[in-house]
């Protein structure tokens, strides 16, 4: 009985095992015929990346690169330098023709030759006309293609979601930054205090030029005044370049004027403007005498009926002085002069260098003879070490320092001066016999100084402004 209870269950187990196997495999059945028709649809939110227009870009680029290259302005500057030359050759060969006097026998011939070069040099401008031209096309095209691969760049650029872009622009601003500091403290920690006399350039062999010249904003009217750049220039005003006029009888002045750079200066474009001094001219503290010069943000001059040098600050607008030697002589009784003709309050001329600021002046004392003085910069600025030479001051034209030596200029003819004089004042030793000669464009030098930031002499001759390059050993 027990025997066929226990075959009973055991049947009925079977039964329900049978019964769940069977509805577990049709589950699995249908499960895996639903995912082999299960389909998934992808929907992309972002835009197509125009990858043509990155290869146009691309292509325009490489174009750029091949089509502007260095040895295009190696052409063109090997051009120019060939015409200087053939023109100097020129100017010599005319020159020994001048001063042939062989009546008539060898004079043709020069003719021939001199003829032949300037054939030559007709060549050298038709082709640096040329040259010139196609460069110019070039700089067109060049332009208009990068105008359009900055639009097409820019457009591109919105493609970058994730400011990719913009951070590596940001990066490279902030290294850019980085560098410059880096710059700036090196500078500041290695400018060696050189002693007077002393710079990395040896001595004055040569002055060039003129490089330029420029009739200014008012051609003709000032015919006298003094310009340059400072050496000793405030952030941000590196390129400016400055102007002083004597706008009264050629005698006095009551402002400075600036430019912002060498080419405003060139086509007569003043900004900021004038720095006024006094609203008055002349009154007191305003300058007198065209031999002025501007050094660390402030202008130094002969003050108005002083035997003084004035400071003016040209933030602060604030005027401090300096006192001379006793008997020193002023109101035009110690110019600078030449046979012909003597230039009216030239009493005191400031010079700047590469160690600051000089005056040079006379006494009742010295014979007439020129005295060196240093002048300490400062609020107010103080004299320093003084020397006395022995060159009779009305017999030069102008002076200027460089590298701690005194230059004296003297008039030739109305094409030439000569730089005949330096007194060192390390050594103490003075030289008569230099024989220094620049090429003048006008008869007069009013001004004349030296600019220690790119060795020129900047010059004011008859109401225009000249710069010559200065040459050292």
């Amino acid at each position: 009985m027990l025997l066929l209870q226990s075959d009973t269950q055991f049947a009925l187990w079977s039964n329900m095992r049978l019964y769940v196997i069977i509805p577990l495999c049709a589950l699995l059945t249908i499960t895996k015929q639903e995912h082999t028709e299960c389909t998934c649809e992808l929907n992309n939110s972002e835009r197509i990346f125009p990858h043509e227009k990155l290869r146009k870009v691309e292509s325009s680029t490489s174009d750029c690169k091949s089509n502007i290259i260095p040895q295009k302005s190696v052409e063109l500057k090997s051009l120019l330098q060939g015409l200087e030359q053939r023109l100097t050759q020129l100017s010599k060969d005319v020159l020994i023709l001048e001063k042939e006097d062989d009546r008539g026998l060898y004079g043709v011939l020069s003719l021939y030759l001199i003829e032949n070069e300037m054939n030559e040099i007709k060549q050298l401008i038709d082709k640096l006309n040329s040259t010139t031209q196609e460069h110019q096309i070039l700089a067109a095209s060049a332009t208009h293609q990068l105008e359009i691969m900055k639009t097409e760049m820019k457009v591109l650029e919105k493609f970058d979601t994730m400011q990719v872009i913009k951070g590596r622009q940001t990066i490279e601003v902030l290294r850019a930054d980085l560098d410059s500091c880096k710059k700036e403290v090196k500078a500041l920690t290695q400018l060696p205090q050189l002693p007077q006399g002393t710079c990395p350039r040896s001595r004055l062999v040569s002055v060039t030029g003129p490089v330029f010249y420029t009739e200014g904003e008012y051609p003709g009217l000032y015919s006298y005044g003094s310009w340059g750049c400072d050496p000793k220039p405030e952030k941000g005003k590196e390129n400016w370049y400055w102007l002083v006029m004597m706008t009264s009888n050629n005698r006095y002045s009551n402002y400075i004027r600036f430019y912002s750079s060498l080419n405003s200066l060139i086509r007569g474009v003043s900004a900021p403007g004038n720095v006024y001094i006094h609203t008055s001219n002349p009154t007191t503290n305003t300058i007198q005498g065209p031999n002025n010069v501007l050094c660390g943000g402030a202008l130094y001059y002969n003050c108005y009926n002083r035997d003084a040098v004035c400071r003016f600050n040209l933030t602060t607008k604030h005027v401090t002085t300096l006192e001379l030697h006793q008997g020193t002589r002023y109101n035009s009784k110690a110019n600078f002069c030449h046979l012909e003709e003597c230039y009216p309050y030239t009493d005191l001329d400031l010079a700047t260098d590469e160690s600051g600021v000089w005056v040079v002046f006379t006494t009742s004392l010295d014979f007439g003879n020129m005295i060196l003085s240093k002048v300490e910069e400062g609020e107010p600025p103080a004299l320093g070490k003084t020397w006395q030479t022995s060159v009779y001051k009305q017999a030069v034209t102008n002076t200027f320092m460089a590298c701690g030596v005194l230059y004296a200029t003297r008039y030739v003819n109305q094409e030439l001066e000569e730089i005949f004089y330096s007194f060192n004042t390390v050594t103490g030793k003075e030289r008569f016999n230099l024989g220094i000669f620049i090429s003048k464009i006008s008869p007069n030098i009013q001004a004349l100084n030296y600019s220690p930031v790119d060795q020129t002499l900047h010059v004011y001759s008859d109401s225009n402004m000249v710069s010559y390059k200065v040459i050292f050993e």
